[in-house]
């Protein structure tokens, strides 16, 4: 039944995602792109995109909309409750276990030796969201001079935008603005 995969798929990424929303994109893109077919990458990256732009933590918003977007509002429901519960349950045992032993060598060299393993991960997430709003491919690009220039305006502007603090909000409507901008020049073959 597709509300039991969806569940325990988004209970796996609960589990073994380390360092937040970000890091948990490739794994939420291994199984709902990779393994299921569920959604094509461009729609995970609609998805993710939406994530961003609503209130709250960006792995539960993707764990909705990709539930929804694969079974309705009981797939939404059942795709957010896999996410929620096993980090409620791994977050109260390690808060726990961080306040009691947080100062022990061992416990400080796992957290330290899982910092470089966060960063993989949301550099991987992040290699395939630039392959995919550039080359409009997931995979590496057969042919590099076949890019999409207005991708490359809208990164290049978000990137600096980021770097001098400018809000995510203004960001992403800035970024749908210039997108919508650049959509029409090339509708009208300007």
């Amino acid at each position: 039944m597709i509300y039991g995969q969806l569940f325990w798929e988004f209970c796996k990424v609960s589990i073994f995602c380390v360092g937040g929303g970000y890091a948990s994109m490739p794994l939420i893109q291994a199984g709902v792109v990779d393994t299921y077919h569920w959604l094509t990458m461009s729609e995970f990256i609609d998805v993710f995109t939406i994530s961003q732009m609503t209130p709250g933590p960006i792995g539960i918003n993707a764990a909705t909309f990709a539930g929804m977007k694969t079974a309705g509002l009981f797939g939404g429901i059942s795709a957010t409750a896999g996410f929620v519960i096993p980090s409620l349950i791994i977050g109260v045992i390690l808060a726990k276990i961080f306040l009691k032993y947080g100062d022990i060598g061992p416990v400080r060299g796992v957290l330290n030796g899982l910092r470089p393993a966060v960063v993989a991960l949301i550099c991987a997430a992040s290699i395939s969201f630039v392959l995919l709003s550039v080359w409009n491919t997931e995979d590496t690009p057969l042919v590099w001079s076949d890019f999409s220039i207005g991708g490359i305006i809208i990164l290049a502007v978000a990137i600096l935008a980021v770097r001098r603090k400018t809000g995510v909000i203004q960001v992403l409507v800035g970024s749908g603005v210039l997108g919508l901008v650049l959509g029409l020049l090339e509708l009208l073959d300007i």
